[in-house]
């Protein structure tokens, strides 16, 4: 039986090319309402946050804005008012209905902010209501708990927010994504090498950095949600600085990598550090050198790195669904969850 979240995994590049030809003809919309910002403010919980974190490093590496990550509880519980003039707030959230997010929206505003939304949940959700911008993707109903489909089309309206800040990038990378991503549906590398290591296992520690963090902190989050599993995202920076003791021949660790860029070789050489302490490395991307270096490893895209987020996570998609069902757990409705999260 097919499940709903693999099921959804498959619509995902006709989700991406949906929303692209929606979105890429309203960079100047974007290029506008950011003329007077200097920088962004994003807003966001969950899978929507891992997403952010994406558009953070893009939007600083790419378009030179300081970016940062709000902490919502400081408009929701703490009620301070921030000076947010030149600020681009930018609030995520897949069904556009979290309460919490569309609060911190509203008072980003009061504060002087101007707004963005991006959101599955269309022109008429609050979140998009609230915004000067709504940014909607076109995703589709989403109806496995763990978040696919939603998550990438996210990725893609940060991609395009990045092209209306002048961020330097080639916009036609953009257009490669669909196609990437349904090769590697079709492609993912050696999933059942990656579950059977990790089918009995308590615990795995998840590591990217740069553009690819955000890839490991999603990839984590699904772990957890879906498989039961004791799944910590970090830096890779910030695993060496410590949390690398965890990891032994129990508790393997799960490393991404894009194909190019600065954070590739760092990857490769802890792939080589875990193995040679004797415990397991399975890569995600990072290409023929990650690959030699993991004891198992999954296919990344053939995308420059400020677009590869969004071929990553899909390997980490198709193992999390896969490892699930090898652990008798139902990924469509992991316990405890509901598809709408609210939060005060």
């Amino acid at each position: 039986m097919t499940t709903k979240m693999r099921s959804e995994i498959g619509e995902q590049p006709a989700a991406l090319r949906a929303t692209l030809d929606a979105l890429v003809p309203r960079v100047d919309e974007v290029r506008a309402l950011a003329r007077d910002t200097r920088q962004l403010l994003f807003i966001a919980r969950g899978t929507s946050d891992n997403a952010a974190v994406y558009g953070r490093y893009l939007i600083e590496a790419h378009a030179g804005r300081m970016s940062s990550l709000a902490a919502p509880s400081i408009a929701t519980t703490y009620k301070r008012k921030l000076d947010l003039s030149g600020v681009l707030a930018v609030a995520l959230s897949q069904s556009g209905r979290t309460e919490e997010i569309v609060e911190t929206l509203v008072w980003a505003k009061a504060c002087g902010a101007s707004t963005v939304a991006v959101t599955n949940g269309g022109e008429d959700s609050p979140l998009a209501q609230a915004a000067d911008l709504a940014l909607c993707t076109l995703a589709g109903e989403e109806k496995a708990v763990p978040a696919t489909k939603t998550y990438t089309t996210q990725l893609a309206a940060l991609a395009v927010l990045a092209l209306g800040l002048d961020a330097d990038v080639n916009a036609d990378d953009l257009q490669r994504v669909p196609d990437a991503v349904e090769r590697l549906i079709a492609d993912p590398g050696d999933v059942d090498a990656v579950v059977e290591g990790l089918a009995e296992v308590a615990g795995v520690v998840v590591s990217g950095r740069g553009l690819a963090f955000s890839t490991a902190l999603e990839a984590a989050l699904k772990l957890k949600e879906a498989c039961y599993l004791h799944a910590m995202g970090l830096s890779y920076a910030d695993l060496l600085h410590g949390p690398i003791a965890v990891v032994d021949e129990r508790t393997p660790a799960l490393l991404v990598a894009s194909g190019e860029g600065p954070t590739l070789q760092g990857t490769v050489a802890l792939a080589r550090r875990v193995t040679g302490a004797g415990a397991s490395a399975f890569g995600i991307g990072g290409g023929a050198e990650l690959a030699t270096a993991s004891t198992a490893a999954l296919n990344g895209p053939s995308l420059p790195e400020w677009v590869a987020p969004m071929g990553l996570i899909v390997p980490a998609q198709l193992l999390t669904e896969s490892l699930a069902r090898r652990r008798g757990i139902d990924p469509d409705s992991p316990r405890g969850l509901n598809k709408v999260t609210q939060t005060d």
